[in-house]
């Protein structure tokens, strides 16, 4: 990685502002520094504007980056619009899984898509702002991953009930977890790719994803993110998602807590460390 992307998180705080085009991209062939995941079911509507946004989002930072989009065997015509923008821009990878499998399948095909130094996931909908990222990724020079929460937000975006089932589901998750997480149903987050390398992925695992990255031992931290109305498309989850479905999983999430175990290698001999090779 050149020094141009090293210090480019140095530089989020300053006034100045660069915009540019981005009908002509360039990819070189350095791993770009950022991956920014995107799970999608019929988002036709959205998948053009959410490209759109994110690049010149990430041309003002100046950071490289892929935007790595995985169809969950959509039924609309998702796929042939990711094809599309894939032709016209290299930095946008497209995967199609075989069937439909979730967002939790979508997100970890993505992760191990991603190539980049830092991760970022995001929904498709455009209800998660891309001006958002350079909020996420300013924090990630203090902490391993930083979450978004919509808790001051999302009045704007979501109906009383929508609001107060997911209130009731992260209060039963974090009073079950003995955690602190203000919005898991959130998925804009950011975070060191380290974070991941040894989570252990299951359907419904991205509502826990902090909770299993301090498993880990890494530190995690939340800030504030703006909401918006969804534009096109409608939500594939409703209360009953909220409140219910998830129950097995917190079940396995407060098993993990209690069972799982952490390890360092403290030296090595005749044996290469994985982390520092090429």
């Amino acid at each position: 990685m050149n020094s141009y992307n090293q210090s480019a998180l140095l530089r989020f705080n300053t006034s100045a502002k660069v915009y540019r085009t981005c009908l002509k991209p360039v990819m070189t062939s350095q791993t770009p520094y950022l991956s920014i995941v995107v799970p999608c079911f019929n988002e036709e509507g959205n998948l053009h504007p959410l490209q759109q946004t994110i690049c010149d989002e990430l041309h003002k930072i100046e950071l490289s980056y892929e935007l790595i989009i995985i169809d969950d065997c959509s039924t609309d015509g998702s796929w042939a619009v990711l094809r599309r923008l894939a032709e016209g821009d290299p930095r946008i990878r497209g995967l199609r899984l075989e069937r439909n499998s979730g967002q939790s399948a979508a997100i970890w095909a993505g992760l191990k898509a991603a190539r980049g130094r830092y991760i970022v996931t995001m929904d498709a909908d455009l209800q998660n702002s891309p001006e958002d990222l350079r909020k996420l990724l300013e924090q990630l020079e203090h902490w391993d991953c930083v979450c978004g929460s919509r808790v001051q937000t999302r009045k704007k975006g979501d109906s009383f009930v929508r609001r107060a089932s997911s209130r009731i589901a992260n209060w039963v998750r974090n009073t079950a977890t003995n955690e602190h997480v203000t919005d898991s149903g959130c998925c804009y987050r950011a975070f060191k790719r380290e974070c991941i390398d040894n989570l252990k992925f299951f359907k419904g695992m991205h509502r826990f994803l902090p909770t299993l990255i301090k498993i880990e031992g890494y530190s995690v931290t939340e800030v504030s993110v703006g909401h918006k109305p969804r534009l096109s498309g409608r939500s594939h989850y409703g209360v009953w998602d909220r409140l219910f479905a998830a129950s097995y999983d917190l079940m396995a999430i407060c098993w993990m807590q209690r069972r799982m175990f952490r390890y360092q290698i403290e030296d090595r001999v005749n044996l290469s460390d994985p982390a520092k090779k090429s």
